[in-house]
């Protein structure tokens, strides 16, 4: 059944009822009205899931909701941001309600959660189903988290089990199988990523750099060094596997997939020596794990080694939208 698109903004997005004393005035206006704290700095990211790209056109819109807003948080969790506002751009076929409530649910139970209030966008008809978020956070001064930090002999930690999320897409285009018992666990890690939050906050005033990993361990972590001017050498027997990604894959595939999987959003980050008491004092209050794999260094360029020192090789170091 479809439905007018005053009908639709009145009914599934004004109506949902958490609201933030920082918010003036919300959805319902040409604008909302914002009181930023002055003590903060604030941080703002965007992200677009396209139906067809960024997940499956038959996908279930619970998780749809939740991924187009975790991919976002995520970005917040990599600055080491607390969470506040969203605004959403809406583009849909048709106006069904029955995936927009399911949509509203997987997008809210998230929202609230993490404290977020939706106070805006747009919705629109077009082609195909497009999801833009964007989200707003509070990080104090001079405490966001950021990719320039990381200095030479610095640890390099990730959280989680990268290369999950990976194997789920590769399995979902017949290039893998999933292990049996471990289906729903996989799915789930590429359908419902969970934005490190929590942890990231502890991460300030200890990490040095971080970012979060979207496009590929490998990848990613070479923003880090560029951005720093440093290099790093990582142990890829170190490397966090899942029980179900060693299950799946051979040793080899699945380090390789641990590397330049995309999707995963787990956090990516480094340490000064000085710090590692102060991180582990931290960690030990994590619901996740948190691995220690490699070291910056003062050579340019990622360096993957094996545990006897040679060479590991990628043919690829993640994901590119415009690849292909």
């Amino acid at each position: 059944m479809s439905i007018s698109e005053f009908s639709l903004i009145e009914r599934y997005f004004a109506a949902h009822r958490f609201r933030r004393p920082d918010v003036a005035l919300g959805i319902g206006d040409d604008c909302a009205l914002l009181l930023p704290p002055a003590d903060q700095q604030l941080a703002v990211t965007a992200d677009t899931l396209v139906a067809g790209v960024h997940f499956f056109a038959d996908a279930d819109p619970q998780g749809v909701g939740h991924k187009a807003l975790a991919v976002n948080l995520s970005d917040l969790a990599a600055m080491g941001a607390t969470p506040a506002w969203a605004m959403l751009a809406l583009t849909l076929p048709q106006a069904r309600e029955e995936w927009l409530a399911a949509f509203c649910q997987g997008l809210f139970t998230l929202a609230d959660r993490h404290g977020v209030q939706l106070i805006g966008g747009d919705t629109t008809h077009g082609p195909t189903t497009i999801i833009t978020i964007q989200v707003h956070g509070f990080v104090p001064l001079g405490q966001a988290l950021r990719r320039d930090g990381a200095k030479p002999g610095d640890g390099l930690y990730v959280t989680g089990t990268p290369g999950d999320a990976g194997l789920a897409l590769a399995a979902a285009f017949g290039k893998a199988t999933v292990a049996a018992g471990h289906e729903g666990y996989i799915r789930a890690r590429l359908e419902r990523p969970e934005p490190r939050i929590a942890e990231s906050l502890t991460l300030r005033g200890i990490a040095s750099a971080a970012i979060d990993v979207s496009d590929g361990l490998a990848q990613d972590l070479g923003h880090i060094l560029e951005r720093s001017r440093v290099g790093a050498r990582l142990e890829v027997e170190r490397l966090p596997l899942s029980p179900a990604l060693a299950a799946s894959l051979d040793r080899e595939a699945a380090v390789a997939t641990a590397l330049t999987g995309g999707d995963d959003y787990e956090l990516c980050f480094t340490v000064p020596p000085e710090r590692t008491l102060q991180l582990e004092s931290s960690v030990a209050r994590w619901i996740c794990r948190c691995t220690r794999i490699g070291v910056v260094t003062t050579e340019p360029g990622l360096r993957l080694t094996r545990a006897d020192g040679s060479a590991f090789d990628l043919q690829r170091l993640g994901y590119d939208h415009f690849d292909g």
